[in-house]
């Protein structure tokens, strides 16, 4: 067997693996979310990790940490005027009541602090590293800047699993501008530390609902 096709059968293998264990984290009970997000993030994490090695993926610096922190303050914008226009217009019939799902999940009031900030963090890691450090690192000698949106959509396609279009589209959207971020920035401290600090805004610092 060829190389390429080695690489090929471990993307593959990996691909599966995390979409299984992200089926199981949308479908267990609520009560079991915490567990199956840990399970989930932690095994993006180490499919990327089965498959690159994170080999040339960090490479921190003022630059790739400064930009992290203003992707995740594009973000959180979008975000906020989002909900904005949700709540004054309902498209397809989303109003800001599909948010509640998603923050109950994780910030809880039956979560302590510490659990929330952990899954966050492996939230950020897992993710970032396999659709954007993995996948979509992968794409982009061949699809360049359509990369970003190809592997955007697919999460957001994953994500269908959970029923709640609202979850969907914020996919999509979020996954876009850490796509872009990736791409202009080349190194995944920027992605890791865009996601993490827009989570922690997000779900613990000034949730948007």
């Amino acid at each position: 067997m060829s190389a390429l096709a080695h690489g090929r059968g471990r993307l593959f293998v990996a691909f599966l693996v995390v979409l299984a264990s992200m089926a199981l984290m949308f479908t267990v009970p609520k009560t079991d979310f915490i567990a199956a997000a840990f399970v989930s993030t932690g095994t993006m994490a180490l499919a990327a990790y089965y498959v690159t090695g994170f080999k040339g993926l960090f490479r921190p610096s003022v630059k790739t940490m400064a930009i992290g922190l203003l992707s995740a303050g594009v973000l959180y914008a979008i975000f906020y005027a989002g909900n904005q226009g949700i709540s004054q217009i309902h498209p397809l019939g989303i109003s800001q009541s599909s948010e509640s799902p998603i923050y109950a999940l994780i910030a809880s009031p039956a979560n302590p602090l510490y659990v929330q900030v952990a899954i966050l963090a492996f939230d950020a890691v897992g993710y970032e590293t396999f659709f954007r450090g993995l996948l979509q690192k992968r794409l982009q000698p061949k699809a360049g800047l359509g990369s970003v949106f190809l592997i955007a959509l697919v999460d957001a396609g994953i994500h269908v699993i959970t029923l709640n279009p609202l979850w969907v589209v914020t996919t999509f959207i979020a996954d876009a501008v850490w796509g872009l971020t990736y791409f202009y920035s080349k190194d995944m401290t920027s992605n890791v530390t865009s996601h993490f600090v827009w989570d922690l805004f997000i779900f613990v610092l000034l949730p948007i609902k």
